[in-house]
């Protein structure tokens, strides 16, 4: 049985981004693992090639990371950028892939080796937002974001991570944070996706599309 976090609600970034970025609707899947121990909840089993994303993700990284450095810049890589901020109402985590700095400047680069998705810049907004208030050393410095393609970058300036964005994402965290359950919408789409196996989750989709009945009328 799923126990909860001893101390208290605890809120990974990618956790926040498909759901910022209406790619995603169900929160209460966020929601529970927020609330509930990781350790302690049955995961789906996945055939997702985790090796080979690794080898990949870390080339690129390594890649990037010698570029910065021959820029001029002094680049710190995955392990080295964990942070956890703590709030009134949960702890956001998070470990960028790459922290740049020069000076009194600073880049958030996060790798992706799939195709681009709005929630991808959402991950690395949500970096630059909580880096510099976790971490004392960086608290004068305004970050810029960058969401690293294999072909191409995009670009996020500082300005992009205003008021507005703070609410929307100060609003999700607390819904997640709150003790009742937020809102669950099961559906084949985004199911087939989640790690949290019925048992947790009886309402949890699975199964083909055409499963579900049959009619003569069409």
């Amino acid at each position: 049985m799923a126990r909860l976090r001893p101390s208290g609600p605890y809120i990974w970034v990618t956790w926040l981004t498909k759901l910022m970025a209406g790619e995603a609707s169900c929160e209460w899947a966020s929601w529970f693992k927020t609330q509930h121990d990781g350790s302690s909840w049955s995961r789906v089993p996945s055939d997702f090639d985790q090796t080979q994303w690794v080898i990949n993700h870390t080339a690129q990284i390594n890649r990037l990371r010698e570029e910065w450095e021959r820029r001029g810049y002094t680049a710190f890589t995955e392990g080295q950028n964990g942070f956890n901020l703590r709030g009134h109402s949960a702890t956001l985590a998070g470990k960028p892939d790459i922290v740049a700095t020069r000076q009194d400047s600073a880049t958030i680069i996060d790798v992706k080796t799939g195709k681009p998705r709005p929630s991808h810049g959402i991950q690395v907004m949500l970096y630059m937002y909580a880096f510099p208030r976790a971490l004392p050393q960086y608290k004068d410095i305004l970050f810029t974001g960058q969401v690293a393609y294999q072909d191409h970058q995009v670009d996020i300036p500082a300005s992009s991570v205003n008021a507005e964005f703070i609410q929307t994402m100060g609003q999700l965290i607390r819904r997640l944070a709150a003790s009742e359950p937020a809102r669950k919408i099961p559906s084949r789409s985004e199911c087939a996706f989640c790690d949290i196996a019925s048992g947790d989750c009886p309402e949890r989709v699975t199964g083909e599309p055409g499963e579900q009945g049959t009619t003569d009328d069409f």
